[in-house]
């Protein structure tokens, strides 16, 4: 069994999606036509998206980089959205994005990444991003804190977790092992319902979309308070 949050629920764009997973990325994996990389701690993303690689002068990268036709050599980036918690299939998307890396203050500086295709892959489906949908979207802005926010929840709040469980009522199917925090956006909080065989994946929506870390808490809260199950909160079923 496994199942994803209903699509037709408020929920980041793809594009927001992708551009919060480079906000949190601390790496990446690179292919290039001669080399496979794993860089750690050596990029940058700025407010509009654009992608900047930061290798040693004297690195291989640099080196093929140096080799190729006009200095542009054809790349593919990959990051990688795990959930910060210990939930199973921490995977939750992957991003592509491919183009040409270029040095972007000569010869020994750090290399830009002109992007030609930005891909975005997740459980419910695979989705191309436009370039001009990247520049003119920002990340969530929980991006940054969500790792923090939901540990926190895991680890110190389980009786958080038990209330908002409750608000699904009869609707959870029987046999759940353990719930944990698996998400948190401006729209609200999903939760991974595990099984002997497979998940379940459960959203609850914030009752008012929250800007930052403070009001996703107060959101959380919100929630705890309501009177009883909310019918607009459930999933929808998938198969593996």
């Amino acid at each position: 069994m496994s199942t994803v949050a209903d699509t037709a629920l408020p929920q980041p764009s793809a594009a927001e999606r992708v551009r919060s997973t480079l906000a949190r990325a601390a790496s990446l994996s690179l292919t290039t036509h001669g080399q496979g990389y794993d860089l750690i701690g050596l990029h940058s993303v700025d407010p509009k998206g654009q992608i900047t690689l930061h290798p040693q002068a004297d690195s291989p990268l640099m080196a093929e980089t140096a080799c190729a036709p006009r200095g542009s050599l054809a790349a593919l980036l990959e990051f990688t959205d795990i959930a910060p918690t210990a939930v199973r299939d921490r995977v939750r998307a992957r991003v592509t994005v491919s183009g040409w890396l270029t040095p972007a203050d000569g010869d020994d500086g750090p290399l830009r990444l002109d992007t030609a295709r930005v891909t975005l892959r997740t459980p419910a489906e695979v989705v191309d991003v436009g370039l001009d949908e990247m520049t003119l979207t920002e990340p969530d802005p929980l991006a940054i804190e969500e790792a923090a926010m939901l540990t926190h929840l895991a680890d110190a709040h389980k009786d958080m977790v038990t209330g908002l469980l409750a608000l699904a009522g009869p609707r959870m199917p029987r046999g759940m092992t353990r719930a944990v925090p698996l998400a948190l956006d401006r729209h609200g909080i999903t939760l991974r319902c595990e099984y002997t065989s497979g998940h379940y994946d459960l959203r609850f929506l914030f009752p008012v979309t929250a800007r930052d870390a403070a009001e996703a808490g107060e959101q959380i809260l919100q929630l705890l308070a309501a009177p009883g199950p909310c019918p607009h909160r459930r999933p929808s079923p998938r198969r593996p």
